[in-house]
């Protein structure tokens, strides 16, 4: 993504010689844009848990940098082996919806356990760290270039008229290292000349789309429109909708999706109106030792404060600032599962598939084949 000129991952080294980590801090967004340095375990998980980054992409690779500092302070004490797990552990209690965080850690713990010296993990893990953002970045690249196809074929049957697409939440590039994944098919159909809209939802009660979703845009000359969470339904009975994308946090191999709070909603008004309902996805996603998501992904229930509360500008200060009665009580669930059946297809970096466990695992058959 350009910003101020300049291109930005979400997540990277400092230097090539430097232990420090940058991230964008997005709990400012869209009204500040600042990063931040990273120089310890205990300050990722915290970046992570805190919501100073978020995303199912740029979470697991924000994991694999944080198991790069988590050797770096195993190499100062006495049990390494033992600091590293505690490490390892305390990363992946974090988060526990986004499967992106286990895949990433366990992938740099199976890494640093073929190489024996210190020296040597610490090398392995820090070219690990730099291969899963890299990795990352490349997969959303491939789910744009796949992906475009779909708006391609919309637009063609619109006989060049404009693509209405509408999101939830943000899976674009601020979610992952870059590009995104259901904001890259948006970005490759922009470049080619599709004409295109996109329809934001503010997604509350942290509004990633009104300031997230929204800036991207806004930077990439996207022509969009945010809305209440609730608008998406009239305005798909009302033709104004062609296609729904969103990301996910984690999905089974039987195609049962967990995403932002709110999106089961948009894909049960899709399904009535017969729009077509797609998840955009790197493989790193799929979680392939389940198959029922409303049973067994666990879902994140997260502080209240986060309902109660809003964050804007005024007076060009960020404020916080109290919506509801005082002493209500408030339930802030992170999370939905939206059932396969709703689901017409998932966008991966190796394709397109429809959303049953035969199609997933025809596309990834290596991930099942042990």
């Amino acid at each position: 993504m350009i910003v101020q000129q300049k291109h930005f991952r979400t997540i990277w080294f400092k230097s090539s010689s430097s232990d420090t980590v940058c991230i964008i801090d997005q709990r400012p967004l869209p009204h500040q844009f600042i990063i931040e340095e990273i120089a310890t375990i205990n300050e990722m998980i915290i970046a992570i848990k805190e919501m100073h980054l978020r995303g199912a992409g740029l979470i697991g690779a924000a994991a694999g940098y944080g198991m790069y500092l988590a050797v770096l302070e195993a190499e100062k004490e006495k049990a390494f082996d033992i600091s590293l797990q505690s490490s390892a552990k305390k990363l992946i209690d974090s988060r526990p919806t986004a499967v992106n965080l286990i895949w990433a850690v366990n992938r740099q713990l199976q890494a640093i356990s073929k190489v024996s010296s210190v020296d040597e993990k610490k090398t392995v893990a820090r070219n690990m760290a730099i291969t899963i953002a890299d990795e990352d970045a490349a997969f959303c690249k491939s789910i744009g270039e796949h992906g475009v196809k779909i708006i391609e074929a919309i637009s063609h049957k619109k006989q060049g008229d404009t693509v209405n697409i509408l999101t939830h939440c943000n899976a674009g590039w601020l979610a992952f290292v870059d590009y995104g994944s259901a904001t890259a098919p948006i970005y490759e159909a922009f470049k080619r000349g599709v004409k295109i809209h996109v329809w934001v939802d503010e997604t509350r009660p942290r509004n990633q789309g009104a300031s997230l979703t929204a800036w991207e845009l806004l930077n990439a000359g996207v022509p969009h429109t945010i809305i209440a969470d609730n608008t998406g339904g009239h305005l798909m009975q009302h033709g104004m909708v062609d296609m729904v994308i969103v990301g996910a946090d984690r999905v089974t191999r039987a195609g049962d999706a967990a995403n932002k709070i709110g999106t089961y909603l948009k894909a049960l008004a899709a399904k009535d109106n017969g729009i077509p309902f797609y998840v955009a996805l790197p493989s790193s996603t799929f979680d392939w030792k389940i198959t029922d998501g409303v049973k067994e992904i666990p879902i994140e229930e997260r502080d209240a404060e986060e309902v109660k509360y809003i964050t804007g500008l005024c007076n060009n200060e960020l404020k916080k600032v109290l919506i509801t009665p005082l002493n209500s009580n408030a339930s802030n669930f992170g999370f939905d599962v939206t059932p396969a059946r709703l689901i017409r297809g998932f966008i991966t970096e190796r394709g397109v598939c429809e959303a049953t466990e035969q199609s997933i695992v025809s596309l990834f058959p290596e991930k099942v084949a042990k």
